[in-house]
């Protein structure tokens, strides 16, 4: 693998020429073998998330649709930076969003 003297981008095969994004380009010399390959092997497991998989802590309160006692938590700042944040609570059950304010 060569890299180009200018920019330090990888240079590419072409043309019998190593060329690079930016322009230079080198002449390839018959005692230098080069190879391409875009064949990718990956041992890493690729893990999708769904909408249902809890991330967010949870708290035991009653959701005021459902009765359910455990519901998720976040805080976001909704208010001017100067006013406490807000806390919104989804219900682990029903998914009922509600909010509480300090």
């Amino acid at each position: 693998m060569e890299f180009c003297p200018e920019c330090g981008a990888m240079l590419l095969p072409q043309d019998d020429k190593l060329k690079c994004k930016c322009g230079y380009e080198k002449n390839l010399s018959d005692t230098n073998q080069y190879e391409v390959s875009e064949k990718i092997e990956s041992k890493d497991n690729v893990i999708l998330k769904g909408e249902d998989v809890n991330t967010l802590p949870t708290t035991n309160v009653t959701c005021p649709e459902c009765g359910n006692k455990k519901a998720e938590w976040w805080l976001q700042q909704t208010r001017s930076a100067d006013e406490a944040e807000t806390r919104f609570l989804r219900c682990t059950s029903c998914k009922h969003t509600w909010r509480e304010y300090d």
